[in-house]
């Protein structure tokens, strides 16, 4: 398959300017004396600083030497252009022209060099956003349990004298469950806390349910408590 060759308009112009500019500085430089290859190398050294300087240009827009050096090469390429206008005679070129022409190759060698080797600036570090959210503070607030309503108190019975009673063994209450004296001692500090915040000793129901025992062990560790 053959590729269709697109021209483009402006690529078209810049190759006839650019030969046009080659041409000059070559007649320029072979009227000055520079006969021979030297006269073709005079201008590719122009359009080579004239590129370096404007490369350097994109790199670093705040660069001087990188303007000062584009406009050297400019003004000797726009020179040369219009020298060969017929504004000079090319058969008597004037001495301080010829002696440009002459310190040409050690200028563009300064101008060269002093672009290729130009510090590049360094970009600006730039700080890296957090991406861990800070945690909120959070204040925990203890709502103090409600007391326990209390059964009223009966009015005390006369005490009669009563013969004692005789309980059957089948009515008699088990013995109390052996508690462990880790949870003795963990039941001992949350009796503690309820009589702070209440002012009235833990029952067995209360001590069950924070606990999460069951109702034997609660009563024997309630009696124990007390």
């Amino acid at each position: 398959m053959f590729r269709t060759l697109r021209l483009d308009p402006v690529l078209i112009q810049a190759v006839i300017a650019g030969a046009l500019s080659f041409a000059h500085l070559h007649d320029l430089a072979a009227a000055a004396g520079q006969d021979g290859w030297k006269a073709w190398a005079y201008p590719v050294s122009v359009d080579l600083l004239l590129v370096a300087a404007w490369r350097r240009m994109r790199k670093g827009g705040g660069n001087r030497d990188a303007w000062l050096w584009f406009a050297i090469a400019l003004i000797a390429s726009l020179g040369a252009n219009v020298a060969t206008a017929g504004l000079l005679d090319m058969n008597d070129i004037p001495d301080w022209l010829r002696i440009l022409v002459a310190g040409w190759p050690a200028l563009a060698f300064l101008g060269g060099t002093l672009l290729a080797h130009a510090p590049t600036p360094e970009p600006e570090p730039t700080a890296e956003p957090d991406l861990e959210p800070a945690a909120p503070d959070l204040v925990v607030e203890r709502v103090p349990e409600p007391a326990p309503e209390l059964p009223p108190a009966e009015p005390a019975a006369q005490e009669t004298p009563s013969a004692p009673e005789i309980v059957p063994e089948s009515a008699r209450p088990a013995p109390a469950a052996s508690v462990p004296p880790a949870l003795l001692d963990h039941a001992r500090k949350i009796a503690d806390a309820h009589h702070t915040q209440t002012g009235a000793p833990i029952d067995a129901a209360t001590l069950r349910a924070r606990l999460g025992i069951p109702a034997p062990l609660a009563d024997s560790i309630a009696l124990q408590l007390a």
